[in-house]
Parts: C-alpha cells; structure tokens; sequence
C-alpha cells in the first residue's frame, strides 16, 4: 500500500492499462461474429423496409371497372408475398402483438393512469421548484418553441389515410362481385366457417386466426407452388370435362325438347289451318222443314151436323149484333 501511495505513476499506468485492456475486449466482441452477425441482419432488414417502402407505386394494372388502384394495392402484395422476409415476419409479429395487448391489457384504463402520473409529476415538479428554489423545474425543461405538426406532414398523412381507406372499399368491392374468383371463393369460405367459429372462438381469437391464415397462406403457397398447381391443375381439369359434359347432356336435352315442340306446334298449326279452310269452303247451312209420315186419314174427321140440345131442339144460332 505504501509503494502504490508513494508511486503516483503506478496507479496511471494501471488504470491506463485497465482501459486498454477494456477497449481492446469491446472491439474484439464488436468485431466478433456475433456483432457481425447482428449488423448484417440489421443491414438486411433495413434494405427490406427500404424495398417494402419503394413498392408503394399505384399498379398499372387497374380494376375491372378501369379506374386505377391504390398504391396500397402493390404495398400489400408486396407485404404477403415474402419476398421480403424479415420485413414480413416483422409486421406479423407486430400484429399478433397488438393483438394480445388488446386483449390482455386495458389500453385506455392504462393511458388515464400514464396521464395522471405524468401531470402529477410535472405539477409537483413545479411546485416544489417554486417553493425552494423560485423557479419552476417544468419551466425550466419547457421548449422554447411548442412542437406543430407541419402541414406538408399533415398533409402526406391524410393522403396516406385516404388511400388506405379507398384500399379496403375497393378490395370489398372486387371480392364481393367476383373480379377474382379465387379471392372471393376464400372469403366466401372464411365467412362461413367465421359464421359457426364465432360461437366458440371470442373475436380475438378469429383476429388471430384471420392473421396467420392471411400471411401464411401466401407463403405456404410460394413454398410449394409445384405441388399445388398440380394438385389444382388437376381439380380444374375435372371441373372442365364434368362442365363439358353436362352442357353437351343439356345441349342435347334442348335441342331434343326443340325438335318436339317444333313438331308439335307444326301439327298443331296444320290441322288448325285445315279447321279454318274447311268453315271457309262449306256452305251456310239452313234448316231443313221436318219431313213427317202421318197422313189425313190417321186424324178423326169433324162432325158436319149441327148441335143439338138435350132435348132435341136444334140451337138457334145468336145473331151477331143485338137488334
């Protein structure tokens, strides 16, 4: 203790050597792989994003109706595709957390506790700094400038908004009137099953749901998209030849039911315009005087006597006018 007391120059030197010995472990363990490692995947997910952010271009693909997309359309596409990996798997695990915090956390319960702390903190602050040293501690960390939202910012967010929102309107309309018939064949499906899930499941639980089957399926997709072609080249190959087979059984159905009622109506007209030429060709019939076979002698003959009273006297004829 002695000699380190009486060498100043001792103690320099150790401590000098501490510091080197300290910055030459931190450059190895920053120069090491793993520190490596961390920066190329950092470097990585950073071009991902940039990617990500680059694909927001309105498609030069438009709709069926002919107006144009979103460039939420393209930025999406993008998204479920993972062609961007880290960035997709970034936004999924967002997702599902938020989720979760929805459902396990009291968002708002927790924001009027944030607030209320944050006031009480600053109200005391300036309290107290007022009351000891004459001046507020809050006055002394406010801005000199209050922060404002520019308005070119406010600007890009309302247009941001306003084409997210036209995203979600249009997408509803294109499934709901079939422009892609696989799309609106899943929602149709997903509805259905969210129809009778939702008397078991709660609604955080289809959130859930809804996400990874919205992320996964592309990728499940892209994985073995060989396979599943395959698969459905051959379920569109069946859906063809039964559709072909049942219009060539309803062809031949119609065309048999046409024939028959051509033929049908055929003799129906004939034997309607022979009824009408044979009223036209007939004479006008007039009754005819019923022929009788009695004869005079069949019928008894009238007396050509005069009548005679009861008591023999021949009735005088009355004359016609009284005299």
């Amino acid at each position: 203790m002695a000699d380190s007391a009486t060498n100043p120059a001792a103690n320099g030197t150790s401590v000098d050597s501490l510091k080197g010995n300290a910055q030459a472990a931190y450059n190895q363990i920053a120069s090491g792989p793993v520190a490596q490692n961390v920066k190329d995947q950092s470097a990585k997910t950073s071009a991902e994003f940039s990617n990500l952010a680059s694909a927001r271009q309105t498609p030069s693909q438009p709709a069926a109706t002919g107006q144009p997309l979103t460039h939420y359309h393209s930025f999406f596409s993008e998204l479920l595709s993972w062609n961007n990996p880290r960035a997709s798997t970034i936004a999924y695990a967002s997702v599902v957390s938020l989720i979760f915090v929805a459902r396990y956390l009291d968002v708002i319960r927790y924001t009027f506790k944030l607030t209320w702390m944050a006031l009480g903190i600053t109200v005391l602050a300036e309290v107290a700094g007022k009351t000891i040293l004459g001046n507020g501690l809050a006055t002394q960390l406010r801005p000199r400038k209050y922060y404002t939202v520019p308005r070119e910012t406010l600007d890009s967010l309302i247009g941001d908004v306003h084409e997210l929102i036209n995203f979600f309107v249009i997408e509803s309309q294109r499934i709901l009137f079939a422009e892609n018939v696989p799309a609106s064949t899943a929602a149709a499906v997903g509805a259905f099953l969210s129809y009778y899930l939702v008397k078991i499941v709660p609604y955080w639980g289809l959130a859930l749901v809804a996400t990874t089957v919205l992320f996964f399926a592309p990728l499940i997709y892209t994985t073995n998209q060989e396979l599943i072609d395959h698969y459905l080249k051959q379920v569109s190959d069946v859906v063809n030849s039964q559709t072909e087979q049942l219009r060539q059984v309803a062809t031949k159905h119609t065309s048999q039911a046409t024939e028959i009622t051509k033929q049908y109506m055929g003799d129906y007209t004939h034997k309607a315009q022979q009824m009408l030429r044979g009223r036209s060709a007939s004479p006008e019939i007039s009754p005819k005087p019923a022929q009788s076979n009695l004869k005079d002698t069949d019928f008894p003959q009238a007396p050509k006597q005069s009548f005679q009273s009861a008591d023999g006297a021949v009735d005088e004829e009355e004359p016609l006018i009284a005299a």
